[in-house]
């Protein structure tokens, strides 16, 4: 008997050898390693670098089919158990029709993930229905991103009775077909635990579909067309089963929260831009004692958090962040529940102690966030506590405090295990914090920027290789860079160092990290640098530094490098031309400010992602190269205040172009096709130049145009009514030119408001990102946080107008609230339209010198955000409207030199503060701040009408003019006739006009004479 199960035992052991040298050799099994190129062949027959691209034959690659991507195999059996075929089909293929016999020789297969393949359906009698006899252990199936858009798959899919998750997100199954269709989806699917349908655009009717589902676990509608109308027990039929619900993207009341309760069992719950309102109720929420995980961010909830929350004894994990919460969290409840370890406040109105003092028995809690809240310090007692708790993630980012000298927080010398900190926009003090990096040993992104920390960086002596980040941009740094600082960290994506005061040169090291994508060392006193170094990089900012040499070409040539900025150096020399093409995307090129000169550069006309272009105050000469024309993806431009010349080619209409400057250069001609079709632009800057001609009426087409500047050219001719076709204009200055007519009446039409896009150019670039909440889940993946996915890139718009007789710069923030129209120094005359008044909004208005007539408009008392009204030296007449005293915002106010008469206005509010400046000229005002009074009892002095002055006169001022010229010409005349007739007489007038000539000669040579010996005798006594 034993002899015979030794036998058995042996037969046994050497199946299973065969069967392990056979899976060693072939990986899975044979008939399943053939199904699964038929699949390749089939979905993805032609790429070489796709999704299944290491799925191949023996003879042309790996043979283990358990090693290809997206299987996974039984470890004993070496059968197929997980296959995943997530975005692996060739969409060059059409519309995927799926035939579901394919999956057949995967008889052990568990898991299958179809998602981001767009399938459409299923072929006739080939849908899932024909796998629910043979795949008896399929347990998750994954159907998410495709085209499903009847309930044909639901009923199809209900004879899959092993499933336990399911994942039908981002279909079309919309409809009430589709509610009955999960009818029956329920009655097969009695083992589902977790059933996922986001974005399916479903609205409450899909909850009483949802009732047979007896025993999920795990639910998630977020992104759906949820509003709550329905009950909390209509909604999820009292399950005692339900242990996560996720409602994110919805629109949801607040008595959402009240019976929330009626799930009892309910361990997560996430309702994130849910559009919930008020205040968190006492009951319902606080009833779910199995709760792990709340995440009510991003909604406008207020108020305190409720006491109530004690009793959530098991949470872990709370998000409420970006919400209008308010209250110390010192006396919340959030110190007592000592499970916490994931705490997300940001962007609130909360209290938060600096020291943390309130959870230093927290020994679980990881991550802490309390960005924009307001910190408060407390006693020193305190400060010497150390905390239960090693934090991995601390964020305390832009949080005001009343006591403006504030250390580093000091619960952090106890930290020991930090992987992101964030302490920036704080305006911390004290020396630089060089023992965070001494202390977290595996620190990998550190944000100190916008602080007040001083003195050298000094660096730990061992290496970190998992950093990632470093920004201490914005403080008082000084010395030099630490020549370690590659050796330290040899892997960073990102350094920036801006806005410090350090010296010396640029480690050339740091160009040889080849991981390192980010740097900025703008703003410094840098003088040291070798460009070739940092080729590498993708974005290079060194801006305002004391840099100099030229631009090497293989800067130009890098293939990485797309963000350039060279601006404020001394750089110099001519740049390069290129034989093109030389690369196709550079978004953001800044040389301006710098020493340049030759002609404007082509070699960058190639790039198809050019976005920002700023050449401006260099040396460049010559006209700008057709080659412009080429740029269609450019959003700013900027090659003002050069020696440009020549005419704007008429090609140049980038359609997306928001801000052109071209201002300062010597361009000329008429204003050509060029921009016309910009729909996009918003700034249009060609001030002082010599452009000729009139201004075109193509010009109120650009409905976009916010700034409009052209003052300093050559203007002419009448102002074109359709620019009062540009409802978004905020800024106008055509001063200075030769422009005439009537003001144009239908500029009071505009609002001249604010306006925001005007102030700045927005974009940046992602390195990825995940919520914090998503991140409690996965403490391995730090450097995937929120906090360090973004490089925001702002370009601040600068525009020059004058305003309070002065010629500002405005920018960015500043620029955005400015408004204002200039239209002095031309020949514009006729009354002043009081239409004009109705600019309630505008803060300058200059009118001033032009040949304006007639009386100041009363509806100027309108103006009630002016702060500049300046309409000197023109011709207006009559009295000056009591009324502008209601104009409280006026700084300046200038009627100098007009005809104005009768009494000053009443010297209150601004109008108390103008002095007599702002009147001259005017000899019939009166009254203060004027020299002369005004008499009580008598009409001040008018000015009289012309006709009246010219009858009162002594002598008929033309009338003497005339007779006066012609009796002149008359004398002069009748001489030269004598002086013809008579020949006598004219020898003796030339023998006169002779002596008077030789007198005059030897007068002048005897001055001269003894001029020169007074000279010799003062030189002798000398």
């Amino acid at each position: 008997m034993m002899m015979k199960k030794l036998r058995v035992w042996m037969l046994l052991t050497f199946l299973t050898s065969v069967g392990q040298w056979y899976g060693c050799c072939y990986g899975c099994l044979l008939e399943e390693r053939t199904g699964l190129l038929e699949i390749k062949a089939l979905i993805d027959p032609n790429r070489v670098q796709g999704e299944l691209s290491d799925w191949m034959d023996e003879k042309e690659g790996s043979g283990n089919c358990c090693e290809w991507s997206g299987i996974e195999c039984d470890n004993s059996t070496r059968r197929v158990i997980h296959l995943s075929l997530k975005g692996a089909y060739d969409w060059s293929l059409g519309d995927w029709v799926l035939n579901a016999s394919m999956f057949l020789p995967f008889k052990e297969l568990q898991s299958l993930d179809l998602s981001r393949n767009g399938l459409v359906g299923c072929s006739e009698n080939q849908g899932f229905e024909i796998l629910s006899s043979k795949l008896r252990k399929l347990h998750a199936l994954d159907l998410s991103y495709s085209k499903f858009n009847s309930d044909g798959i639901l009923s199809c899919l209900a004879g899959l009775s092993s499933l336990e998750s399911l994942d039908l997100s981002w279909n079309t199954l919309t409809g009430s077909a589709n509610f009955s269709g999960l009818n029956v989806l329920s009655s097969g699917l009695k083992k589902l635990e977790s059933l996922y349908l986001r974005g399916i655009q479903f609205n409450d009717g899909i909850f009483p579909s949802l009732t047979g589902f007896s025993s999920l676990k795990c639910l998630d509608l977020s992104n759906n067309i949820l509003t709550g109308s329905a009950s909390i027990n209509g909604m999820f039929f009292n399950s005692t089963s339900l242990e996560e619900l996720y409602l994110d993207f919805s629109s949801l009341p607040i008595n959402f929260l009240h019976n929330i309760g009626a799930l009892p069992a309910l361990k997560v719950l996430s309702a994130g831009q849910c559009d919930l309102n008020g205040t968190l109720p006492a009951q319902g929420l606080c009833e779910l004692k199995n709760l792990e995980q709340l995440v009510l961010a991003e909604n406008n909830l207020h108020g305190s958090l409720p006491d109530c929350f004690r009793n959530l004894s098991s949470l872990q994990l709370v998000d409420v962040s970006r919400n209008q919460f308010t209250g110390n969290i010192a006396s919340g409840p959030l110190p007592d529940i000592i499970s916490l370890e994931f705490i997300s406040l940001s962007n609130n109105h909360f209290t938060v102690p600096v020291s943390m003092k309130p959870f230093m028995n927290h020994s679980g809690l990881r991550f802490f966030s309390g960005d924009n809240s307001r910190l408060v310090t407390e006693p020193m007692s305190f400060h010497g506590l150390t905390p239960k708790f090693q934090l991995v993630f601390f964020s305390m980012s832009n949080s005001s405090s009343e006591d403006l000298n504030v250390e580093t927080p000091n619960f952090l010398h106890n930290q020991h295990d930090l992987r992101v900190l964030d302490l920036s926009q704080n305006n911390f003090i004290g020396m630089f914090p060089s023992w965070l990096l001494k202390n977290n040993t595996r620190l990998e992104q550190i944000f100190l920027s916008e602080n007040s920390f001083d003195g050298a960086l000094q660096l730990q002596d061992h290496p970190n290789p998992d950093m990632t980040t470093i920004d201490i941009s914005d403080n008082n740094m000084h010395g030099e860079i630490p020549k370690n600082i590659c050796l330290i960290f040899s892997n960073l994506l990102t350094l920036k160092m801006a806005k410090n005061g350090l010296t010396g040169c640029i480690p050339s090291c740091l160009g040889n990290i080849s991981s390192l994508g980010v740097l900025d060392l703008s703003n410094n006193q840098l003088s040291i640098v070798e460009l070739e170094q940092f080729t590498t990089l993708t974005f290079l900012k060194l801006s305002n530094n004391n840099l100099s040499g030229q631009l090497p070409a293989s800067v130009v040539n890098s293939s990485k490098l797309n963000y350039l900025y060279l601006s404020d150096n001394n750089f110099r020399g001519q740049i390069a031309d290129f034989p093109s093409p030389i690369r196709t995307m550079w978004p953001v090129l800044d040389l301006s400010n710098n020493q340049f000169s030759g002609t404007l550069p082509r070699w960058f006309v190639n790039s198809t992602q050019l976005f920002t272009l700023d050449l401006s105050k260099n040396h460049f000469k010559g006209p700008i190269p057709e080659e412009f024309c080429k740029l269609d993806e450019l959003k700013y431009l900027d090659l003002s205040d050069n020696n440009l010349f020549g005419s704007i080619p008429s090609c140049f209409n980038p359609p997306h172009v928001t801000h052109v400057h071209l201002s300062k250069n010597r361009l000329s001609g008429p204003l050509t096709c060029g921009f016309y079709n910009s729909s996009s632009l918003v700034t249009l800057d060609l001030r002082d130049n010599n452009f000729t001609s009139s201004i075109s009426n193509r010009l109120g087409n650009l409905s976009s145009l916010s700034v409009l500047l052209l003052r300093g050219n050559h203007f002419d001719g009448e102002f074109p009514i359709q620019l009062c076709l540009l409802e978004q204009l905020s800024i106008l200055d055509v001063s200075q030119n030769q422009l005439s007519g009537p003001l144009p009446s239908c500029l009071g039409n505009l609002t001249f408001r604010e306006s925001s896009e005007k102030a700045s150019v927005d974009f940046g670039f992602y390195f990825g990102s995940k919520s914090l909440a998503k991140a409690y889940n996965e403490f391995s993946e730090i450097r995937d946080l929120l906090a360090s996915s973004y490089i925001h890139i702002t370009t601040e718009e600068v525009v020059e107008f004058t305003t309070k007789g002065m010629y500002y710069g405005y920018k960015g923030k500043l620029l955005g609230l400015m408004s204002g129209i200039d239209l002095s120094s031309n020949s514009f005359s006729g009354a002043i339209p009081p239409e004009l008044g109705n600019l309630s909004e505008i803060r300058a208005l200059n009118l001033s010198h032009n040949n304006l007539t007639g009386s100041i408009p009363e509806t100027f008392s309108g103006l009630q955000q002016v702060e500049s009204l300046d309409l000197s030296y023109n011709s207006l007449n009559g009295a000056i409207p009591p009324q502008l005293t209601e104009i409280t915002t006026l700084a300046v106010f200038s009627v100098a030199h007009n005809n104005l008469s009768g009494k000053t206005p009443e010297r209150k509010y601004q109008f108390g503060t103008f002095d007599e400046s702002s009147y001259e000229g005017n000899p019939f005002l009166c009254g203060p701040p004027l020299p002369n009074n005004c008499i009580e009892g008598e009409s001040p002095l008018q000015p009289m009408p012309d006709d009246e002055q010219e009858d009162d006169r002594f002598i008929d001022m033309d009338f003497f003019y005339i007779s006066f010229s012609l009796s002149y010409i008359t004398v002069v005349m009748e001489i030269a006739a004598v002086l013809y007739i008579n020949r006598h007489w004219r020898r003796r007038w030339l023998y006169f006009i002779e002596d008077c000539i030789h007198t005059c000669y030897y007068f002048v040579v005897a001055c001269f004479r003894k001029l020169s010996s007074l000279g010799r005798r003062l030189v002798l006594l000398c």
